[in-house]
């Protein structure tokens, strides 16, 4: 008499989905890849979460709920300027751990993917530019309230904030140390220094 399969953690397998899909990425993670890291057989990956796909899209909103959440913590500070200074100081401690996958998982996933993975890249792009979106709102709210200079472009300094948070990440994913991301990081406060109310 065969064995019942073993149970599974779906959480937990969820889990193991994201750590494999953040270190390689979507079209490179293979079917074969993710039953031996998840250690369950490919029909009951399918019957858990429908397709790879799916899979993959559930476990970057996992990501964006845990690790990945740090953003919109950090910009919920009363202060424009630290608000800032958190997310991307944060940004780097998260995109830089020993041992752990390197980068942000939204930024790196799907940088490259061939058309037939289209869909993926367009929902991720979507999330970047929703993250984008984000601190222009954040900056406009100082600005409106006299935190920054009244001719401040909250829409520029959003813009060029996203392109510091997200090179961070290609940066830490190239292997740049910490320490030389965060001499960057203080060279881009200076320009939001510069745009407070004296």
């Amino acid at each position: 008499m065969a064995g019942r399969p073993r149970e599974f953690d779906r959480n937990q397998a969820l889990r193991q989905a994201l750590e494999l899909f953040w270190a390689q990425g979507f079209e490179t993670t293979s079917m074969a890849d993710l039953v031996a890291a998840l250690g369950i057989a490919s029909a009951r990956i399918y019957a858990a979460f429908g397709s790879k796909e799916a899979l993959f899209r559930e476990a970057i909103e996992l990501y964006e709920s845990q690790e990945g959440g740090f953003a919109d913590l950090a910009l919920e500070e009363p202060c424009v300027y630290r608000a800032i200074e958190r997310m991307l100081l944060e940004a780097v401690a998260l995109y830089t751990r020993p041992g752990q996958p390197q980068g942000c998982m939204v930024v790196s996933s799907a940088v490259n993917c061939s058309s037939d993975n289209d869909g993926v890249r367009q929902w991720l792009a979507e999330h970047r530019r929703a993250r984008t979106a984000s601190i222009i709102q954040r900056l406009e709210v100082a600005r409106q309230a006299g935190e920054l200079l009244r001719e401040s472009d909250a829409t520029a300094l959003g813009d060029y904030y996203a392109m510091v948070l997200h090179g961070l990440s290609v940066q830490a994913r190239d292997g740049v140390s910490a320490a030389c991301l965060q001499n960057a990081v203080a060279l881009a406060l200076q320009v939001l220094a510069g745009l407070r109310q004296p």
